[in-house]
């Protein structure tokens, strides 16, 4: 019986320890600064920084900077309609370089306004938040 569990317990580390091995590298981010805006311009700048939109919106941009990022990590922009308490959507990007500045849009389809209330978005890593902003339509 002891020679059993002997054999299991060398088997069980044997594959912790190959699992181990064989996991990628910890993937390093990190956005250092985010602000919604109305527009952005050529540069993928923000045009009209500002935290609140007046009725009758119908596009919010996210504008965020990064750096020391590995290429091809990805991100998810998690936008929320906070005053319902309401997950809107998920828009799931890559980063195409180690520092650089991009920008995600919340759009309604033509024709159609974001409703008034306050709105969040939150720039995730996995389960982690990187960087949250919110913002308004009033």
């Amino acid at each position: 019986m002891l020679t059993n569990l002997k054999s299991i317990s060398f088997i069980l580390l044997t594959a912790f320890i190959l699992s181990s091995c064989c996991l990628s590298p910890t993937t390093t981010i990190n956005i250092t600064d985010t602000k919604t805006a109305s527009g952005i311009d050529e540069k993928l700048m923000p045009i009209g920084a500002t935290n609140v939109f007046p009725e009758g919106t119908q596009k919010v941009f996210c504008c965020f900077q990064w750096k020391d990022t590995e290429v091809n990590t990805t991100v998810i922009a998690r936008w929320y309609f906070v005053t319902d308490n309401i997950h809107i959507l998920d828009y799931n990007f890559s980063i195409p370089r180690k520092q650089g500045s991009g920008s995600v849009s919340l759009t309604m389809p033509e024709g159609k306004k974001l409703p008034t209330g306050q709105y969040r978005v939150d720039l995730n890593f996995g389960k982690q938040t990187l960087k949250s902003n919110t913002f308004k339509i009033q």
